[in-house]
């Protein structure tokens, strides 16, 4: 039995949700997403709610029940709301600046890292030490944050990094001397 699975993804105002064939379109007020779905997934749409539902309990499609739902619920909230990931820099001379779209990073390299985010993710950059990335596209946000973390993984000795906004970062006690 999912719990998740089972929830319907209620649709709110100005949202509208089209069914063709394995592909879901989303159109809200930020944007439109679309996404091809398992073809045996079952999804309806009535007047403000969506549900999903299983053809059978066996194991994939009890594992695609929930996930398909997830899928769809994030994709709504998405193209309503808008996703965001805030990233701080920790270091000394750590600092990230915006160059037209792209973000570049001064995290202790020889030379700058530059990215380039893709089309329909924003990067921003409120402080020098601050990043947010906000998009419609949950996944998306998700892996550009990611891979802007990736360039300088918080180090346990130090401190010293990009990490997320609030996470906690378990710091390790150094070499003793021996005499």
């Amino acid at each position: 039995m999912s719990r998740i699975g089972n929830k319907p993804v209620q649709i709110p105002s100005g949202v509208t949700v089209t069914l063709t064939n394995n592909n879901i379109t989303v159109k809200g007020p930020k944007g439109e997403l679309s996404r091809e779905l398992h073809p045996d997934m079952i999804v309806k749409v009535e007047e403000d709610t969506l549900t999903v539902e299983r053809p059978s309990d066996n194991k994939l499609h009890r594992s695609l029940h929930g996930t398909t739902r997830s899928i769809i619920s994030n994709m709504v909230e998405g193209v309503t709301n808008g996703y965001e990931k805030k990233l701080e820099l920790i270091g000394v001379g750590y600092r990230a600046t915006k160059q037209g779209t792209k973000l570049v990073l001064n995290v202790g390299y020889s030379h700058p890292v530059e990215i380039e985010p893709e089309a329909g993710i924003e990067v921003d950059v409120p402080a020098n030490t601050k990043i947010t990335v906000r998009g419609i596209d949950k996944e998306r946000v998700g892996a550009l944050a990611s891979n802007i973390r990736a360039v300088r993984l918080p180090e346990p000795y130090k401190g010293k990094g990009i990490r997320y906004e609030g996470e906690f970062v378990r710091r390790k006690e150094g070499k003793t001397g021996k005499k």
